[in-house]
């Protein structure tokens, strides 16, 4: 298949180079900086629309709701380059209405559109282990299927466009709470005179073992935190959990409140840090200086 691939970032450059790996023919837009190096099989078109022209589907990777609509909509967007029959995926995560509004106008040219955004990180996607949350027509998940399970080893049809959005919201929603308490926690421990990394080690045995207390605890600890993913990006992600909250008139006070931390990271200038430097908010609010913990 000849696929479009446009958001060559930090997690859109790996998922690409999966499909390069799988034999499929890759187009790229071409972007202010070079192609990397790992992509250099891909052909490069002056813009999203001659990407659109020359692909049958076409993926978008792209940080917000404005830039996916942005590289669809313009002038030399993807909507421009497209004929009917081709397909347009977005991978991205962004405002579930605005991807069925998306959605709605790509079909109005004959083209079929999938909402696929993923979860796992910069970790999974190098290691082609994303779990990818997909909103589609059911046939129109089964022609796509075998593209997205080069990227990632969980693929789940969600249901119609737009319900892939919804999932990765809800998924956001726990991951960030998640990183709130595994921070609280982690710094309680160096506060009361524990050793983080020995309390780290006792929780993982039992009920409070996750995911985001093995990587990102252990991130904590070290400090680590180039970016997988953004504060900022997290952030973006719980401010569309919140206004679909205020359109449902559903409650939502944790996520409330952990979307004020984040921007207090963001206010401190941290915004461009891993999510797990939501722990430095936390040893902020209780005066911990590293020096009162090795680990912490």
């Amino acid at each position: 298949m000849r696929i479009g691939f446009i958001g060559l970032g930090i997690m859109g450059r790996p998922m690409a180079r999966h499909l390069i790996d799988g034999g499929h023919d890759l187009l790229v837009a071409r972007r202010r900086s070079p192609i990397p190096d790992e992509l250099s099989q891909a052909a490069v078109c002056a813009t999203a629309r001659a990407v659109a022209e020359g692909a049958d589907l076409v993926i978008l990777m792209l940080p917000d709701t404005p830039d996916v609509e942005d590289v669809l909509f313009a002038a030399d967007g993807v909507a421009a380059g497209l004929s009917p029959g081709k397909t347009v995926m977005d991978m991205s995560a962004i405002d579930p209405v605005a991807t069925r509004r998306f959605a709605a106008r790509i079909r109005d040219l004959g083209c079929d559109y999938v909402d696929a955004p993923v979860s796992g990180g910069e970790i999974a996607a190098k290691a082609g282990t994303l779990s990818i949350m997909v909103g589609a027509e059911p046939a129109t998940f089964e022609r796509v299927q075998p593209v997205l399970a080069r990227m990632g080893s969980r693929v789940t049809h969600v249901g119609g466009v737009g319900d892939g959005q919804t999932a990765k919201v809800a998924n956001q929603m726990v991951v960030g709470l998640t990183i709130a308490a595994v921070a609280e926690a982690l710094t309680f421990a160096a506060r009361a005179g524990a050793d983080p990394a020995r309390v780290r080690d006792a929780l993982l045995g039992g009920f409070a073992a996750s995911r985001v207390l093995d990587v990102h605890g252990q991130r904590m600890l070290d400090r680590a935190f180039q970016p997988g993913f953004s504060i900022t990006l997290h952030a973006k992600d719980l401010a569309l959990a919140l206004s679909a909250g205020r359109t449902l008139t559903l409650p939502m006070p944790q996520t409330a409140a952990c979307q004020q931390l984040l921007l207090s990271a963001i206010a401190q200038g941290e915004g461009g840090l891993d999510h797990a430097a939501l722990f430095n908010t936390f040893a902020r609010l209780a005066n911990l200086h590293p020096e009162e913990n090795d680990h912490a």
